[in-house]
């Protein structure tokens, strides 16, 4: 079950709607939770979505295991990851929420990455994902 009423999901899908024609080589987006459940996406289709928001998931989480072991940090900012005809891009979007970008291989990176946070920096007062409480049982 997810935390984000339908009010606030249309909402969301509204601000990467706007991220996608800012950025014409953005094939689609996704807001999603850390743990992988999708919050609002755009551009993709429900199963992309999805696929896309547990793909995030895991490789965010996996940078931020990188960070911890060989950074002190135990954050990431951002992973990149060049396919041969598409860019993806995750980025943290606030407390428990990453925002992943599907964007063609022409993409500039660096206009992809400053749209991306300026969204971010625009609404993460919004964009944090309260911590789901422990199964019982």
């Amino acid at each position: 079950m997810s935390a984000v009423s339908p009010n606030q999901a249309a909402d969301f899908a509204w601000l990467l709607k706007g991220l996608n024609q800012e950025v014409p080589s953005i094939r689609g987006s996704v807001l999603l939770s850390s743990d992988g459940m999708m919050k609002a996406a755009y551009g993709l289709d429900r199963a992309n979505s999805e696929y896309l928001a547990a793909l995030a998931s895991g490789l965010f989480s996996m940078a931020r295991s990188a960070g911890t072991r060989f950074d002190d940090a135990g954050e990431a900012r951002q992973v990149v990851v060049e396919l041969r005809s598409s860019q993806l891009y995750i980025s943290w979007a606030g407390f428990n929420s990453v925002l992943a970008v599907l964007a063609r291989a022409d993409a500039d990176p660096g206009v992809v990455g400053f749209e991306m946070a300026r969204l971010i920096k625009a609404v993460q007062p919004f964009l944090g994902t309260a911590a789901r409480p422990r199964a019982e049982g």
